[in-house]
């Protein structure tokens, strides 16, 4: 049995659980529920990831937390962009 088929599964569910809140964030052009310490956090330690799948060559881990990056700098985009726009 291929062991990269856990490393895809889980790869599939940990990044696709951030839609939602992205979609929520998008459509009700708030964020005021997403901690942004949490978020910075996070953002770092996806970060982390990407660099730790390059080194040791684990596709999964790279494709997961690349897809999961961009959809957290999303939301992060979004919170800030929303909080000065309702400010103003």
């Amino acid at each position: 049995m291929n062991v990269d088929i856990f490393g895809y599964f889980a790869a599939i569910l940990t990044t696709a659980a951030f839609l939602p809140q992205l979609v929520k964030t998008i459509k009700t052009k708030k964020a005021d529920d997403v901690s942004l310490t949490t978020l910075i956090m996070f953002i770092v330690g996806v970060f982390s990831w990407i660099i730790y799948g390059f080194k040791i060559s684990s596709t999964p881990i790279l494709i997961a937390n690349l897809i999961t990056l961009i959809l957290n700098l999303l939301i992060l985009i979004s919170k800030v962009y929303f909080s000065k726009t309702l400010n103003n």
